[in-house]
């Protein structure tokens, strides 16, 4: 596990990406991430799984946006730590031509982030409070690299359950998508509360990070607004037109599910989300 601290990165203060990391198999991560990590984990065995089933999704739905929806461009909201198959390498497998804007707010992602930085000039990594919608969107490399008068696909993988109610989760992704051009597509992943333990994962992620909430599928599904949800709408990560051949390629442990089936386990059934387009 890396221990060194990197510059503007405090290692005694846990960060959500490096929790991300850690439940990755990821090396990027100090020993309070593991522990909060580790102790949410007592309440039900395996948790860190939940990490895995959501990058499969967000993998299925990038490949898809980029592949059957033809979308070239990618703001991915709450990015975390680069890691296998990034949003900008999964979608430039369909379209070399693609491009792709980060955004987070954890100094730990720009130190990481030098690799994707050389690659082209098609890739940005933005650190910003994606809550101030205003700031992101006129991002000098925002406005360089993306056409709002294009459909745009905006990613909200795993983040919107870090802002409480307050917040306004919805009205954050209803910000993103009022300019983007029809065509443009909205991904949302999110904690959900579908067994009895998740409150008390709730309340042990809240007081550990002060965030991390779990919310029901359809306080979920009102976070897309007016937007069309494509089938299957707002489901488990796993069954989110799952391939298990192509998760198993990238993670071979995951648990897989055909398209046929509609029941999962108990830590399957943590994490859903769904696909939305704008008309």
């Amino acid at each position: 596990m890396a221990e060194k601290a990197l510059e503007g990165v405090d290692p005694t203060v846990p960060s959500m990406a490096r929790i991300y990391d850690y439940g990755l198999g990821g090396t990027d991560n100090h020993p309070v991430d593991r522990e909060i990590s580790d102790r949410v984990g007592t309440v039900m065995p395996e948790t860190r799984k939940v990490a895995v089933l959501n990058r499969a999704l967000l993998r299925r739905a990038v490949r898809y946006l980029a592949g059957e929806a033809g979308v070239r461009q990618f703001l991915d909201l709450g990015s975390g730590l680069p890691t296998r198959d990034n949003t900008h390498q999964v979608a430039g497998r369909e379209a070399p031509d693609v491009r792709v804007v980060y955004v987070d707010d954890d100094p730990a992602v720009r130190a990481h982030a030098a690799a994707l930085l050389s690659e082209d000039g098609r890739t940005a990594v933005v650190t910003a409070d994606l809550r101030d919608t205003e700031a992101v969107l006129a991002h000098p490399d925002v406005v360089r690299l993306l056409d709002f008068d294009e459909p745009l696909g905006v990613l909200m993988s795993g983040i919107l359950h870090h802002f409480p109610a307050s917040d306004d989760p919805a009205g954050i992704a209803a910000a993103y998508l009022a300019p983007a051009a029809s065509g443009s597509h909205l991904l949302i992943s999110h904690f959900h509360r579908g067994v009895p333990e998740a409150a008390e994962l709730e309340r042990k992620f809240v007081a550990s990070l002060g965030s991390g909430w779990f919310r029901t599928a359809e306080e979920i599904t009102a976070y897309f607004g007016d937007l069309r949800l494509l089938e299957p709408g707002v489901v488990p990560a796993t069954l989110w037109r799952p391939d298990p051949a192509y998760d198993r390629a990238l993670f071979p442990d995951i648990t897989t599910r055909s398209g046929h089936e509609t029941e999962v386990g108990p830590i399957e059934s943590l994490i859903v989300g769904g696909v939305a387009r704008k008309e």
